[in-house]
């Protein structure tokens, strides 16, 4: 089990706690992404066994976050184990391989079998594409990602952990919705008769996605 831990400013508030999850598919490179958000490292990694664990405080602004990042082992033989993982996840981020269909499949596999364990719109999740380094390999196009992200209204961003590639974007793009979403559930309640807005809403605006 892996550690590593940020540290908020001098003088902020505490720090909204947050639980991420990673999913997807072996060896589309989750550990590698966690590797490279928290410890700005790349190297080969085993293949998880059950789960491991990261957290990192995020620093938005005025506000600040911390992930407690866990990082689902991909392999079959794990799937039902993880599911006990990402119960009471409040972000995830869905991670295939840019150079494998069979990967983009079970990515949307996997976003099945988060739905059955929470409401819908309850958690921050975004599809991640990753392996840009690899582009030249590549068997799913940058727009079927996005197409997908928008019809499941996700989140969507294309990275490579190996080329430190748009990681810490991915990142602090769903600490981002997360914090908003929190701040949204603190203010009081409309006053009746006002417009109301829905908590635990889809991000505002079209999914962000990026080219290689």
């Amino acid at each position: 089990m892996a550690q590593a831990a940020g540290a908020p400013q001098p003088g902020a508030g505490p720090p909204h706690v947050f639980k991420l999850v990673l999913l997807g598919s072996g060896s589309v490179g989750k550990s590698s992404l966690a590797m490279r958000y928290v410890k700005d490292d790349f190297r080969s990694i085993l293949p998880t066994v059950g789960c491991a664990f990261f957290t990192k405080v995020v620093e938005l602004g005025a506000a600040s976050a911390k992930l407690e990042i866990w990082d689902t082992a991909g392999q079959e033989k794990y799937h039902s184990v993880c599911h006990l993982y990402f119960r009471g996840a409040n972000a995830a981020l869905l991670v295939y391989d840019i150079t494998s269909k069979e990967s983009f499949r079970k990515a949307q596999q996997w976003l099945a079998d988060l739905e059955k364990e929470s409401s819908p719109g309850e958690v921050v999740v975004m599809l991640v594409g990753n392996k840009t380094d690899l582009g030249e390999e590549r068997e799913v196009a940058l727009e079927e990602g996005k197409e997908f992200a928008q019809s499941q209204r996700l989140l969507f961003m294309e990275t490579s952990a190996r080329a430190n590639h748009r990681v810490t974007e991915a990142f602090s793009a769903v600490a981002r919705e997360l914090l908003r979403r929190a701040e949204e559930k603190e203010q009081p309640p409309t006053p009746r008769g006002g417009a109301r807005l829905a908590l635990n809403q889809a991000p505002a605006g079209p999914a962000r996605c990026c080219a290689r």
